[in-house]
């Protein structure tokens, strides 16, 4: 029987790390910045006070998952995959959603 090769684990980005990543690319398309913070009534003072937040990371996420071209349009310029934003969303959102609200 041949040697059971170690399981590999997919790490996903922390909430500091995927928010960060997302303001970033939020920085460089002023009108994607725009939308977002319409859409969630946030302010740029909200953004900087609640940078290291699960609920940031959550939002951002689920702007990004709500429509597909900018979701594709963020994975191209990061290099992250649309199921690791998926994924990661899931982890944060809770249990009512799917995740476990770590």
């Amino acid at each position: 029987m041949p040697p059971k090769s170690p399981k590999t684990e997919t790490r996903y980005p922390d909430t500091g790390e995927l928010s960060a990543t997302i303001l970033s690319w939020l920085a460089n398309e002023p009108d994607m910045l725009s939308r977002f913070l319409a859409l969630t009534g946030m302010t740029a003072g909200d953004l900087r006070g609640m940078a290291d937040t699960p609920a940031l990371a959550t939002a951002l996420a689920e702007f990004l998952l709500a429509h597909e071209p900018t979701l594709l349009a963020f994975c191209n310029a990061t290099g992250l995959s649309p199921q690791t934003i998926e994924a990661t969303w899931q982890k944060l959102s809770g249990p009512y959603y799917g995740g476990t609200g770590a």
